[in-house]
């Protein structure tokens, strides 16, 4: 059964001026990796959980705030290379990324070292510029950006 992770991705202002808050993954595998390492705050699921619930729950654990509570528009669900499931709201806020409190994670670092270490799910968080999101987003993610630019800034004639 294919994984599925559920986020918010936060937004503040219109336009040209549309920021996006992304999160950058934490432990050894993204440490010095940029372009392509961000992600909205998200986490998996189980099957008996609602999508939402999970959603809210994530980012609350990843940032270390409450997910604003109105507003939510649903960006609907993408998958993700290794076939995880991703589904995915928006919301209109604010946050300071010198607030982040991550929650952690222990794996075995180095590899077969039998050593385990604790890292952050998420070592920093960061407002982008929707253009500047699109290149630091993980790839498959890029539609949750598109998706809400549309919604904000619907074309002329299109209903």
């Amino acid at each position: 059964m294919a994984r599925t992770s559920a986020g918010i991705l936060l937004f503040r202002g219109r336009g040209p001026s549309l920021e996006v808050l992304l999160v950058h993954l934490g432990g050894p595998y993204w440490a010095g990796r940029d372009e392509g390492a961000w992600s909205i705050p998200k986490g998996e699921y189980r099957a008996d959980e609602d999508a939402f619930t999970a959603a809210r729950r994530e980012f609350a654990e990843e940032l270390g705030v409450p997910c604003p509570g109105a507003g939510m528009i649903d960006l609907g669900q993408i998958t993700q290379p290794s076939a995880k499931k991703v589904v995915a709201w928006a919301v209109e806020g604010d946050f300071d990324p010198a607030d982040l409190q991550s929650n952690m994670f222990e794996m075995e670092w180095p590899p077969h070292s039998g050593r385990a270490e604790k890292f952050p799910e998420v070592d920093k968080a960061q407002w982008f510029l929707l253009g500047q999101a699109r290149a630091k987003i993980l790839p498959a993610q890029r539609s949750f950006l598109d998706r809400l630019s549309e919604h904000l800034e619907p074309t002329p004639g299109r209903q």
